[in-house]
Formats: structure tokens, C-alpha cells, sequence
């Protein structure tokens, strides 16, 4: 089952280079922690779910990319060919430059309906090339300008045309602080927009990742670079294959094939029985979690500590909201390595914050001009909020 991601805005582009190329070292390391037959049978899992292979053998990523600006995919094609371990495609990108400064309504409302046909034509002769398609992976801004509200107008579309189809959504959240100064309206947009047409989103926060660079890598100067290198292992160490006991490959499509649809209990149907709650008032309740361990001594690796029901909402048994895949295959040669994707009331109190710094804007038209002027109105951020107070409400109630 193949998967076509799809690389948007500069965020996209330049992270998604550096997953690819963490997938492509991945694939060249040497492991000594499990069999040559298991080895090869993930190598090949992996080629088959994120690159076409050339006749020289040289791997071409099963990727798209898509900006407004032509620097950005010139320099991210470069640096793939360049590497001599991987490249994108000969026809694997779009790039119509855009007139009107770095706008999400624009990206939504004007470049996104204008350049529909020839960006929807791009992913079908994408997609035509494999046997069978299992989804589809986009990563983006949340808070950017044009990429994000395309990114936005494109996963709805996808949604549209392939109705059967898994889609993903890679988003990056923006720095508590700021970087573009309508990043909250911007934010509010997407999140809002995906919500109605995405089967999953994965968050990486901006603030999160930057800390990793910081404390746990000590790195004194920290670039864009070693926020996205950060961003692509966490990325390729959930999307690599892993083998179960049973000695069946778990692929990718394992992790596209989870039920992120989680619907509460009917009303009227008692909770479970789970004694009384101590929860402290910040305590994280999750609603599912998957931990992915690789590498030497992976099934000696107690993870009783998940199955305890006091973790979950009180209408799902452990057994139903926790799922772990190991295998020996250490991933990029890290001895040992462990991922933990989870849906829970992580997310928020971040979520809040920006709902409410966009509600302030908001509430005084700040900026709103920007947005109406290209067919954004206020009814629609009225209908953004809407739905994420809902969102809110939902994950409270967990």
C-alpha cells in the first residue's frame, strides 16, 4: 500500500526533505539487533510504502511539493539529488508564484480554486503510478500564510476526490511567542478546516521540539534545521515498519488503519466501573495511545504503566485505547528508541490559548480586513470557533 505525502509552504518542503532523507539513512544503516531476513523485509516495506525505485536504483520519494515561491522547491530538489542517497521526481512539483504577500485567505479562497485542476491533475498521475493507495500524508504550517489556507482548501479536496482514501495531516504549531503577527487567526483556520476533512492530525509543537534541541541535545545555536531534523525522526520512527511476534510485518498502513474515529458511549449508557477519581486537575486523560519501541532488549520492555485504566476516559478499557508494536530493527542507529503517539488532553491548553488570542483579535476586527477583502468573512471565523469549542468541550469532558 503506497502513500503519496505531500510537502506544503516552505514548512512543508524543508521538513519534508529532511524525512525523506531520514528514511534513506535509515534504510543504509547497519543493524545488528535483528535477523538479515527481518532487515530485508524491512527495507523493502519501506521502499515500497515512500519511494519508486529507478533503474539505477536510486530511490525517487513518493512526494509532491507544492509552494508559492520557486526558491524553496529549487533549493529542497537540490538538496535531495545532491545527497546521492535520494531525489524527487521529475514532475513532483508545482510552483505558480503568488500576487498577494503571504495571506491565508488568499491561499484558500483565490490561489487554491485557481490552481486546483493543474495542482489535482499533479497527485492523480502520483497516484496512477501504484497498484494501490492507502492515503495520503500532508505536512504543513499551522499558523503560515498562503501554504497553510491551501494546504487547508487542498485537504478538503482530497477528501472530495478520493472519499475512501486515509488522510493524514502533519502540523507544525507555532511558537507561544509569535512569528507572523495573525498566526492565531491563521491557526484557528486551519485547525478548524482540517477538523472537517482530515482523518488525523499529528502535532509537533514548535515550543516542544525546541526544547528537545536545547535540553536533551544541548545544542548552544539552534537552527531551523535541527528543528526539523528533530521533527522528521519523530516522524520516520511512527511511519517505519515494525514486526510482531507473530512474525507479520506491521507496515505503515497499520498506523493509517487506526480507528482515530473515537466516538463517546450513547447517551444513558453507564460509564465503566473504575472506582473513585483522583485525578489531579491537570492530569492528562488520554483517549488512546500507542508506544512503537525498536532496538536491542525491545521485548524485555515493561509497559504495564499504559494499561492502567486511571489514564483513559472512563468509557474505554485499556485494552481498547492502548496498542504497542516492537521490534529489534533499531531505527537510524539509535540503540534504543521508543515513540509515543497519543490523543489526549495534551493539546489542550495551547488550543485555548489560541482560540483565545484569536477571539481578542477578533473582537475588535484587528486584522479581519486582511481575510475579508479575499472572501473570508466573518461568519466563517465565526463558524471556525464554533467548532473548535467544541473541540475543546469534547476533550474537557474526557
Amino acid at each position: 500500500m503506497s502513500i503519496v505525502t505531500i510537502q506544503l509552504g516552505q514548512c512543508g518542503n524543508q521538513i519534508g526533505y529532511e524525512v525523506f532523507d531520514t528514511l534513506c539513512r535509515d534504510l543504509n544503516s547497519t543493524q545488528g539487533f535483528c535477523s538479515k531476513k527481518e532487515n530485508e523485509l524491512y527495507e523493502t516495506s519501506c521502499k515500497e510504502h515512500f519511494f519508486n525505485e529507478e533503474k539505477n536504483g536510486v530511490p525517487v520519494a513518493r512526494a509532491l511539493l507544492i509552494d508559492m515561491e520557486p526558491k524553496v522547491i529549487s533549493q529542497t530538489l537540490l538538496k535531495a539529488a545532491h545527497s546521492g542517497r535520494w531525489k524527487y521526481g521529475q514532475h513532483s512539483h508545482f510552483c505558480q508564484k503568488q500576487g498577494s504577500g503571504n495571506n491565508w485567505a488568499y491561499g484558500y479562497s483565490v490561489h487554491g480554486p485557481k490552481h486546483k485542476e493543474s495542482i489535482m491533475n499533479l497527485i492523480q498521475k502520483e497516484v496512477e503510478k501504484y497498484d494501490s493507495l492507502s492515503g495520503f500524508s500532508t505536512i504543513m504550517s499551522m499558523a503560515g500564510g498562503t501554504g497553510s489556507g491551501l494546504g487547508a482548501f487542498l485537504t478538503q479536496n482530497l477528501r472530495d476526490t478520493y472519499p475512501n482514501s486515509f488522510i493524514i495531516n502533519q502540523i507544525i504549531w507555532p511558537y507561544g511567542t509569535g512569528e507572523v503577527i495573525v498566526q492565531n487567526y491563521n491557526s484557528v483556520l486551519t485547525l478548524s478546516h482540517l477538523y472537517r476533512s482530515s482523518d488525523a492530525l499529528l502535532v509537533h509543537e514548535n515550543d516542544v521540539v525546541y526544547k528537545i534541541c536545547a535540553k536533551l541535545m544541548n545544542i548552544k545555536q539552534i537552527s531551523f534545521r535541527d528543528i526539523n531534523q528533530v521533527i522528521a525522526h519523530q516522524l520516520g520512527s511512527i511511519f517505519q515498519p515494525t514486526y510482531s511476534s507473530e512474525g507479520s510485518f506491521q507496515y505503515r498502513r497499520n498506523l493509517l488503519g487506526i480507528n482515530w474515529q473515537v466516538k463517546p458511549p450513547l447517551s444513558g449508557v453507564p460509564a465503566l466501573e473504575k472506582g473513585p477519581s483522583n485525578k489531579d486537575p491537570h492530569f492528562n486523560t488520554s483517549v488512546a495511545n500507542l508506544v512503537i519501541l525498536r532496538g536491542k532488549d525491545v521485548h524485555h520492555a515493561d509497559l504495564g504503566g499504559f494499561k492502567d485504566p486511571a489514564l483513559y476516559t472512563s468509557w474505554l478499557q485499556p485494552s481498547d485505547a492502548f496498542n504497542e508494536w516492537r521490534t529489534q530493527r533499531a531505527f537510524n542507529k539509535y540503540e534504543k528508541s521508543a515513540a509515543l503517539v497519543s490523543n489526549s488532553q495534551f493539546l489542550l491548553k495551547p488550543l485555548d490559548t489560541i482560540i483565545g488570542k484569536a477571539w481578542n483579535m477578533f473582537a475588535s476586527k484587528a486584522y479581519v480586513h486582511q481575510y475579508t477583502k479575499f472572501g473570508i468573512e466573518e461568519e466563517d471565523f465565526l463558524d471556525s470557533f464554533t467548532v473548535l469549542e467544541q473541540v475543546l468541550a469534547n476533550y474537557c469532558n474526557l
